[in-house]
């Protein structure tokens, strides 16, 4: 049996095609296919068949179109003897077929083994080819729509990424007539692939057919300005020169790193010119097998380019390192005093290498030790930007051989040199060097025009490449001005930025700073200082627009008006960032231009903006069964973000909050806006396992709250602090925070504030294994709930303490707090209470040795966790109720079960995926492991 999805949708069963209906019916199976195994649910098949503009009957279209698929596959099954069929599971609708039946998943594999670097490059050149046979055509070729189109573009560019490692590995073994026999006809299927042009190119040389090299660049080259109006890359241009001279290395680049290896270099500087002997001191002191140093510090002043020079070359170098690259700017003379800690930079690292956040160690030793332990085996590049001292850079160096790292800094960091790492200072360009920076960016025409206009351009910018892209820019952009005017312009508006300045002023950056900035629109202008008081990595244009007081629309054109003068850059849609050099720019004319009182307010409105956007998107997050906390109000001119579900909510989340981090750390005249921040911001930091975040904010918090003097706050603050301490087992450091925020509730007179803290005592009491403790609290915090009339903490409580009972083996009370809590939770609408209780029913039922009845409560309790984001608890109840079944011998039930969990936790990279895998060996091969398993209580944060 076959399911092609490369050209039309297929259905094969021993090599003969079945009828798979209409278009709209093969666009179903195909949306399956795609995912075969896993469960698809179904507002994405309807997504895929429909996209945004379904039909009101979409979903019934769907089932009909299900049941006849059906139909086929009971056809398949009795042609083939091998069971298919489409099941409904709680996540959604799974085709059960091998995955490899699917030729897309028959690619992926064999370019997976394409790429393990344990293979010999025969195999995996073999490996390769293999998979580009598999390709029929483009997938699901018939099908309309924004998902198929999207399929389309993917396995393009799959396929070209394939066909050039296959090509670079057939050249390292000594093939180039079987790359240009096999990649002439590819190149005509994809006119402007660089890559596979490059790859023809060295084929051409290793063929002995220089000059055919030669001719096709030729032909790309107008290829490209006839399609896109630009010359070839880089790495296109540096193939060209090497050929024309005879010094193209005989051996092949490294083969393309694997996909999943972490990428996180900048974009390359268009028009990148000069400083060729920095970079070829670079590959002489890391390349070779016997690199001369592994650490090399790049040291010059500031706007020098070093940041440019260093990640230029890391992406020449990039192949050499198949293992990925890492990146992290340290702001070490960061203009708001707020430099990356080692702790956060490892942090940063440990999530691009797929580290899940709850298996990141509490201690910085700790970080770094998993840090370097992951790199051991690993040839990683790793770039350090911008770092303040040795001691903010030696927690970062791997321990690993064959990595490499590049430091870039404005001090010279002696104290790593001293230790073994290689200096390089980077210092102004030459006169060759800045010419060439010129006349790649604004032409040779113009510099030959007045050589000496542009020698004066060059010496008032101090040969600084940072100031000289500036220029450039700007006399790119208006090509009537003269140079001579553009160097008039800057003579008079020369400056400096005191911070930078050094004592030849000619080397401050101010004058072109300013001069761009007095050509903008005052409104832009006041944009442009107002941006120099946001301390975020980035700003999006809502925020931007609530900082000014304008309306989006208005904010999103001056912003544009800024991009284009280079004063601000736009890394992503609606995304904007600034250079160091230019925020304290930005900065230094806020506070000489607007007053403290404009300052303040556009603080506040920021600060507003981020509160009340992050207050609506929590209240997507979590069902609110509480009362949340008043709001401060939103300042005149600020404006919320649109929040209206929850997928959008996860997603300005995930987009702002490392900005929400550095919000919570402004002056404590903002105190009130902190706490409310950090209230806002904690569920979803629980939520992603972000826990040492929480901690931060939260402790952000409690400070903000004394200085308010508000013991109201200040208990919030404490209570949630503690909680984080359990999460890490610290739980000396919990009590403390739970005793304090009880006594400042007792002082208020709070009683649900109370009844949380002893909640939580409970919960911490309970990860400790210390449960006739933890039953009296919970009881405890019953009482107080029922005396405060609290009914959503009632029912949390009445589930505690038949938990409790249950563990303590009192089955039958514990059965009847539990079910008391289902009511109420019921009666609420509280379903992720009710998931608790139904899970601690289904424990005391199974204690019981009732099986039956303990799988109805956990399947429950699934269901009702089912699409609320708290996916490893998800998963660890379908373990659980995977081990009942097994436990009745139902094991094909289990094993449904152990690759649902299995399914959720390999999506997160969770650790407990690889023993549920093992669950899924044992089940396949009908040799069960039946030993009692310890049970895991997983906590749901209210």
């Amino acid at each position: 049996m076959e399911f092609l999805l490369f050209g039309e949708v297929q259905l094969r069963v021993a090599g003969q095609p079945l009828d798979v209906g209409t278009p709209r019916q093969q666009a179903v199976l195909a949306a399956l296919a795609a995912d075969a195994g896993r469960p698809v649910p179904i507002e994405t098949l309807i997504d895929r068949v429909w996209g945004d503009d379904p039909p009101g009957e979409a979903r019934n279209v769907v089932y009909s179109h299900l049941s006849r698929i059906r139909q086929v596959l009971t056809e398949v099954t009795e042609l083939t003897g091998t069971k298919t069929g489409v099941t409904r599971r709680s996540a959604g609708y799974v085709l059960e077929i091998d995955p490899g039946a699917v030729d897309l998943n028959r690619f992926a594999r064999l370019v997976e083994r394409g790429n393990d670097v344990r293979e010999t490059d025969e195999d995996r050149a073999a490996a390769l080819r293999e998979a580009l046979v598999v390709w029929r055509g483009p997938p699901l070729a018939g099908l309309q729509g924004d998902w198929a189109e999207g399929v389309r573009a993917a396995w393009h560019r799959r396929r070209l990424d394939a066909a050039v490692h296959w090509g670079e590995l057939e050249l390292r073994l000594g093939r180039p007539d079987a790359v240009l026999a096999a990649m002439s006809d590819l190149a005509a299927e994809y006119p402007l692939a660089e890559p596979l042009e490059a790859l023809l190119m060295r084929a051409l040389h290793a063929a002995g057919r220089d000059a055919e090299a030669v001719d096709r660049y030729a032909v790309v080259r107008q290829r490209l300005a006839d399609a896109l109006g630009t010359d070839p890359g880089p790495e296109l241009r540096a193939l060209h020169e090497a050929i024309l001279r005879g010094e193209l290395p005989s051996a092949a680049p490294a083969a393309a790193a694997p996909s999943s290896s972490p990428a996180q270099l900048p974009p390359d500087t268009p028009g990148f010119a000069g400083r060729e002997s920095a970079l070829r001191r670079l590959g002489e002191v890391t390349g070779g097998p016997a690199p001369a140093a592994r650490t090399v510090v790049l040291s010059g002043t500031a706007g020098v380019g070093k940041t440019t020079l260093a990640v230029h070359w890391a992406h020449s170098v990039a192949r050499d390192f198949p293992d990925g690259q890492l990146y992290v700017n340290l702001r070490g003379f960061d203009p708001t005093g707020s430099p990356t800690t080692p702790a956060g930079a490892v942090r940063g690292f440990l999530e691009a290498l797929d580290v899940p956040g709850e298996r990141i160690p509490t201690t910085l030793d700790a970080q770094v030790g998993l840090y370097r332990t992951l790199l051991a085996n690993r040839r990683v590049l790793i770039v350090l930007d911008n770092a303040r001292d040795a001691g903010q850079v030696r927690p970062l160096l791997p321990g690993a051989r064959a990595c490499v790292v590049v430091v870039t800094s404005r001090d010279q960091l002696a104290g790593l040199v001293t230790e073994g790492a290689h200096p390089l200072v980077v210092d102004l360009l030459d006169d060759a060097e800045a010419h060439a920076v010129l006349r790649r960016r604004i032409g040779q025409e113009r510099l030959a025009a007045d050589p000496a206009a542009a020698a004066e351009i060059i010496g008032l910018c101090a040969h600084l490449p940072l100031a000289l892209a500036v220029v450039a820019a700007r006399a790119a952009t208006y090509p009537a001005f003269g140079l001579a005017a553009l160097a008039g312009q800057l003579r008079d508006a020369r400056g400096g930025l005191d911070e930078f300045a050094g004592a030849d002023p000619a080397t401050d950056p101010r004058a072109v700073f300013s001069w761009s900035y007095l050509r903008l629109d005052p409104v832009a202008a006041r944009l442009f200082r107002l941006l120099g008081l946001h301390h975020g990595p980035d700003i999006g244009t809502r925020a931007a627009a609530s900082l000014a007081g304008l309306p989006a629309g208005r904010a999103r054109v001056l912003l544009s008006e800024l991009a284009n003068a280079h004063l601000v850059a736009e890394h992503a849609p609606g995304r904007y960032t600034m250079h160091d050099l230019l925020r304290a720019y930005a900065d230094e004319l806020v506070h000489e231009s607007d007053t403290a009182p404009e300052r303040d307010s556009a603080v506040h409105r920021l600060l507003g903006h981020y509160a009340h956007t992050a207050y609506h998107a929590d209240g997507f997050l979590d069902p609110r069964l509480e009362v949340p906390p008043a709001l401060t109000p939103l300042p005149e001119g600020a404006e919320a973000e649109r929040i209206v579900d929850r997928r959008r909510a996860l997603t300005w989340f995930e987009t702002e909050h490392r900005v929400l981090l550095r919000a919570v750390a402004v002056d404590a005249e903002f105190d009130a806006r902190v706490w409310e921040l950090a209230w806002a911001l904690r569920r979803f930091l629980t939520m992603r396992g972000h826990w040492h975040d929480e901690s931060d904010v939260l402790s952000a918090a409690l400070s903000a709250a004394r200085r308010l003097g508000d013991e109201r706050k200040q208990a919030f603050a404490h209570l949630h602090l503690g909680g984080t301490h359990v999460w890490f087992g610290r739980h000396v450091e919990a009590g403390a925070d739970f005793r304090a925020a009880l006594k400042l509730y007792t002082a208020i007179d709070d009683v649900v504030g109370q009844a949380y803290v002893h909640r939580q005592f409970a919960w911490m009491l309970d990860r400790q294994g210390i449960i006739a403790e933890a039953l009296a609290h919970a009881e405890q915090a019953l009482d107080l709930f029922r005396a405060a009339e609290h009914q959503t903490g009632q029912a949390a409580s009445l589930n505690a303490v038949g938990w409790f009972r249950a563990l303590l083996g009192e089955h039958s009370a514990a059965i009847d707090y539990c079910r008391q809590a289902i009511d109420l939770q019921t009666q609420l609408g509280d379903h992720m209470g009710a998931a608790q209780s139904w899970h601690s029913l289904g424990y005391a039922h199974k204690q019981l040795g009732d099986h039956a009845k303990a799988i109805t409560c956990y399947g429950t309790a699934v269901d009702l966790l089912h699409g609320t984001g708290y996916l490893v608890t998800e998963a660890r109840l379908i373990l659980e109720l995977a081990n009942l079944h097994r436990d009745l011998g139902d094991l094909t039930s289990a094993r449904s079960r152990w690759q649902e969990a299995h399914d959720i936790l390999a999506g997160l990279a969770h650790p407990e995926a690889d023993a549920v895998r093992e669950r899924l060996r044992e089940a396949d091969s009908r040799q069960p492991n039946n030993e009692e398993e310890p049970h895991v209580r997983t906590r749901i944060v209210p």
